[in-house]
């Protein structure tokens, strides 16, 4: 079984101050995030502890050992159960694996919204808020193409992908790219069965800094004049770039693309080592979870979606110092302030 690590419990300083009210109990909810280090998660994290303390609740929060825990994520949302939480937001680790112990948590009265990474069906939560993963692959995909002009006809593109089971945010984001990039997707809901030769592989990186120098190492031997490198998130594409210094190409021949909008990434696109990234809002995502997983507890109203769309869009906004006409976008100075991590 993973190991998964109860981080922390927010609201330890209301409940000491009220611990002399014994018919007092604070309600109990939960934050099940992939890893702990990742600034993604952090930011999340620093999101759901503020809201806990705002909205009197307290919070439990767990995080796995690694991208794909799922057995940790299981055991963090028995213990939710058992616990007796009133709700609990989740970033799966498997968009499929977990689906039978979330229908658990709901089945014993728990609202579960997931952040982030869609279950697979994505209704097997009461909610999920997320950005609009496919839309910010469209995106960086539509940047890049439009960078390149002509040249995107014979591009030689690596991708840098997140794991081999393909969660939800994996392939909404890879396959996002390729539309955005006028590359035709095969299985609407996996990627690696195009057939476009401009495609010269994916690697798996876990979302790591690491994972990414190692993937684009393999590519660069498969395909040595790649110009463009999709990358699932900016850690990832900082490895991918490591790689590419180690062997001497860059030169800034090679575009990359990446999703997140991390203070660090958002100063490697105005460095120039990404070229574009799109921005999304952990904090938000997570302070509107327990926000709504309060209601709930409170009046039994569950979450809207966002109009024509199956999830609550929390937002997805282009970040780039070299705006591409038809893509909208905003520069490093604007990102810098809207940054996490």
């Amino acid at each position: 079984m993973g190991k998964f690590t109860r981080i922390m419990a927010a609201g330890a300083v209301l409940a000491g101050l009220m611990a002399a009210t014994p018919t007092y109990a604070q309600q109990i909810v939960g934050l099940i995030t992939k890893t702990e280090g990742n600034p993604f998660f952090v930011k999340m994290r620093e999101g759901a502890q503020a809201k806990a303390v705002e909205l009197g609740l307290e919070l439990r929060t767990f995080a796995g050992d690694f991208d794909g825990d799922n057995e940790g994520q299981i055991a963090a949302i028995e213990s939710l159960i058992a616990a007796g939480a009133i709700g609990f937001a989740i970033v799966p680790s498997d968009s499929s694996a977990i689906v039978p112990t979330i229908q658990q948590a709901r089945d014993a009265g728990l609202l579960v919204i997931v952040l982030d990474t869609p279950l697979d069906p994505i209704d097997a939560a009461d909610a999920t808020f997320a950005t609009d993963n496919r839309e910010a692959g469209r995106l960086i995909g539509a940047w890049a193409k439009g960078t390149l002009g002509d040249k995107a006809a014979d591009a030689k593109i690596a991708f840098l992908d997140l794991a081999v089971n393909q969660p939800t945010v994996d392939y909404l984001r890879d396959q996002g790219f390729m539309e955005g990039f006028g590359i035709e997707v095969g299985d609407p809901n996996k990627y690696g069965d195009e057939t476009d030769p401009r495609i010269c592989g994916h690697e798996m990186t876990a979302g790591s800094e690491e994972g990414g120098v190692t993937a684009m190492e393999t590519l660069l031997q498969r395909c040595p004049d790649i110009n463009v490198v999709y990358a699932i998130n900016e850690p990832a594409a900082a490895g991918g770039y490591q790689a590419l210094q180690s062997a001497g190409k860059a030169d800034g021949t090679v575009l990359f693309v990446a999703v997140d909008g991390g203070c660090p990434g958002v100063k490697n696109v105005k460095d120039g080592i990404i070229g574009a990234t799109s921005q999304q809002y952990p904090l938000k995502m997570a302070a509107m979870a327990l926000e709504a997983i309060k209601k709930f507890a409170d009046t039994g109203e569950k979450p809207a979606v966002t109009e024509g769309l199956d999830f609550y869009d929390t937002g997805a906004t282009l970040i780039t110092d070299k705006p591409v006409e038809g893509v909208a976008s905003i520069d490093t100075t604007k990102g810098a302030e809207l940054c996490w991590g």
